[in-house]
């Protein structure tokens, strides 16, 4: 019997398990270090409390349950070396597991620069735990704010590095419920800051126009202060140190600045890109192995024009469901299918029922509209892992009995 494994539970690796459960006569082993699927997106509704840990998540064992494959099983590994020769995969736990076929999709994590001294002391949001740790802290000082009349006088400002994606949202999130929260209250300590730094002297680089000039009327209108063209040289003592010659003093620091691929890649041998990212070929397979590949955030995904694709849901999608059915059709020794992987469009959440998207490249939408289009979108992927894991736990339920 075939021995598919796939190392990661995120986006693309869930569309990948969700193709080869097709063939029931193959063994399929999921490997994740978390035990759950972090819903990445929606974290930033979390953090400004518009849903809570169970919306933000699925848990893998219920999941894999529910896709009732005979030889499917997960486990909660944390993967340590990969024997693309032996075709071995070793983990922290000393649990070795063996593979015929490979796919990657450990994802991607915050790239912390150690050019930039104290930034250790960043806020790393894509990470959940460390989410679910600034919510806290940022709940914590503004209950300060309220029962501390001394510290009503002082400002409390989070400073957001990176305006990309990430870093417009959880800015805009963040001013928007804070705000909201001094309003219900009516509480007098409505001093708090937020700064974004973005590097290039725009943010959201690469988007639209149209797109960046409506963010940008919305990060203002919020009363976000956005500083282009300007690098963070150092963190010392709760200040941010900028090229600029500014000394911002802060109370939160978070860094979206850029990202790397998952630690496993460095002992691979294949081809990496300097993000460490595995430059794979239009079938979504490594350049030396056939029977590994790589998907989603951890592979430089190139569409037929030769531009390497943004990381995100999409292209999770695509190249996900292309490297199961390469698997298979590579198991029944069919032709290989070409990826062609496209965007449909970028949705940004800009706080409250407020978002602004480009669609196809073809129209703009923001405001309400926006923002229902994108809860659309996250539903339609949520509704089919809730059907999956709801039929899990029920075979869990009779297990026990």
């Amino acid at each position: 019997m075939e021995k598919v494994v796939i190392i990661g539970g995120g986006y693309a690796g869930l569309y990948a398990l969700r193709e080869l459960v097709k063939n029931k006569n193959i063994k399929i082993t999921l490997i994740d270090k978390h035990t759950f699927h972090n819903l990445q997106p929606e974290v930033y509704d979390l953090i400004a409390n518009k849903s809570t840990i169970a919306d933000v998540t699925v848990d893998l064992t219920t999941l894999c349950l529910g896709l009732n494959h005979p030889y499917l099983e997960y486990k909660n590994l944390k993967v340590r070396k990969i024997d693309q020769q032996e075709k071995k995969i070793y983990t922290e736990e000393k649990e070795i597991v063996d593979f015929d076929y490979l796919i990657l999709a450990a994802g991607t994590r915050t790239y912390f620069p150690s050019a930039i001294a104290g930034l250790n002391n960043a806020d790393d949001i894509k990470k959940l735990h460390r989410a679910m740790y600034f919510k806290q802290s940022f709940e914590n000082e503004l209950f300060k704010k309220i029962k501390d009349e001394a510290k009503q006088c002082e400002d409390t400002h989070i400073v957001v590095v990176g305006a990309g994606l990430s870093g417009v949202e959880i800015a805009a999130e963040m001013a928007y419920n804070s705000r909201k929260f001094f309003k219900r209250g009516n509480f007098s300590c409505d001093n708090m800051k937020i700064s974004i730094i973005s590097s290039p002297d725009t943010i959201l680089p690469g988007l639209s126009p149209e797109l960046i000039r409506i963010s940008n009327n919305r990060l203002k209108e919020l009363g976000i202060n956005v500083i282009t063209n300007t690098k963070l040289q150092k963190c010392e003592e709760g200040f941010a140190y900028l090229t600029n010659g500014t000394k911002i003093k802060y109370s939160f620091l978070i860094f979206t600045g850029g990202v790397e691929a998952s630690k496993i890649t460095e002992e691979l041998n294949v081809e990496k890109n300097n993000k460490g990212q595995i430059v794979v070929n239009e079938f979504m397979q490594t350049d030396k192995y056939e029977n590994i590949f790589a998907i989603g955030d951890m592979a430089e995904i190139r569409n037929s024009a030769g531009e390497i694709m943004p990381p995100n849901v999409t292209i999770a999608r695509i190249s996900g469901t292309n490297a199961g059915k390469n698997i298979l059709n590579l198991i029944k020794n069919k032709k290989l299918i070409t990826c062609k992987p496209k965007l449909e469009g970028v949705l940004i959440a800009l706080g409250g029922k407020y978002a602004a998207g480009n669609i196809y490249n073809l129209f703009h939408v923001k405001g309400r509209l926006a923002y229902e289009i994108k809860k659309y979108v996250f539903k339609s992927y949520r509704a089919p892992l809730l059907k999956l894991i709801k039929a899990g736990y029920a075979k869990l339920k009779q297990r026990k009995i």
